[in-house]
């Protein structure tokens, strides 16, 4: 399984992203899927979940309003649009995919930086 994370950079406080993760070696319609982020010496962060069919989608109450998940399953990749960026928001965002009640933390992919200047 290779989960690629891209669409990261340095922006202002503000500014838009839109980051995707392509997913192979996986039958990616049948996973949920979610997008996790984590700060120089902080723990891992939830932000946020899209079912298999992209009808339910859940967000940490930190980027509810802010940020929004997707997917296309014909791409095999889910997307993260972050809008109204703050320097809080500085990380490493990856996707990871979800069986059952347990996200498969081993097959995390080097994730994308996010840095968001002040």
């Amino acid at each position: 399984v290779q989960l690629q994370a891209s669409g990261g950079g340095l922006v202002q406080a503000g500014a838009s992203l839109r980051l995707s993760c392509a997913a192979s070696g996986l039958t990616f319609r049948t996973y949920d899927m979610g997008w996790f982020r984590q700060a120089p010496g902080k723990e891992r962060e939830f932000v946020a979940r899209i079912s298999r069919t992209g009808n339910s989608k859940y967000y940490a109450d930190s980027v509810k309003g802010r940020f929004t998940i997707s997917r296309d399953n014909a791409k095999n990749t889910v997307y993260l649009q972050l809008n109204s960026l703050k320097p809080e928001d500085t990380a490493v965002y990856y996707c990871l995919p979800r069986y059952g009640s347990a996200w498969l933390y081993d097959y995390s992919g080097q994730g994308t930086q996010v840095t968001v200047s002040s």
